[in-house]
């Protein structure tokens, strides 16, 4: 996808307010990644494509209810640019520090008062969410080990990834073995992971 085709995407789906803040949280993410490593560099000039479209194509293969948990969000991604354009209660989770005050900023210029910031680990977080996405964070398996008690019977856990290997699939706990695999509109060597039924401890 092309960064004309990436625009053309959010024009033809969101309206001008969510735009116009989509904008500023490129600004943003471009301006602060020239003094943390928030995105690759080399990303930036494909940013709305690799970054922004990749996060909200995940939005129509999530419960149109209930909270979403984001690991790992890094500089705002996809969880951050989710919440621009839905304003049901987003959680961040980012352990490193000066990533989660970034995220907090942004947060704050951008307008989302339903963004709330975890500066931790999953694992020491206790809000549970109908949505949980984790873009390209360690493995699969290790993943939902440290987040399922976040989760509930009905969470769906949407997992962007390179290709995903028949390996890695078949070494997926029992508990975590109902899923389905779709195609990224943005890359065709990249897929997602979309899991059910993986909850509680």
């Amino acid at each position: 996808m092309t960064e004309e085709e990436a625009r053309g995407w959010i024009v033809d789906r969101f309206d001008a307010e969510v735009l116009a803040k989509l904008e500023r949280l490129v600004a943003l993410v471009t301006d602060e990644t020239a003094r943390q490593n928030l995105v690759s560099p080399s990303t930036l000039a494909g940013i709305w494509s690799r970054h922004i479209v990749d996060s909200l194509q995940l939005v129509d293969l999530a419960p149109a209810d209930g909270a979403w948990l984001d690991i790992g969000t890094g500089g705002g991604f996809p969880g951050l640019a989710v919440a621009v354009v839905r304003d049901t209660a987003m959680h961040l989770v980012e352990p490193r520090r000066k990533r989660a005050v970034f995220l907090e900023e942004a947060a704050h210029i951008l307008g989302l008062p339903h963004v709330h910031v975890h500066a931790s680990k999953v694992e020491s977080v206790t809000a549970r969410a109908k949505t949980i996405s984790a873009r390209a964070v360690g493995s699969i398996a290790a993943l939902v080990e440290a987040a399922r008690h976040v989760a509930s019977r009905d969470t769906v856990w949407l997992l962007p990834r390179g290709r995903v290997s028949p390996e890695e699939l078949a070494g997926l706990p029992r508990y975590a073995r109902v899923f389905h695999v779709e195609q990224s509109l943005t890359d065709p060597d990249s897929q997602i992971v979309v899991l059910r039924g993986v909850f509680g401890r």
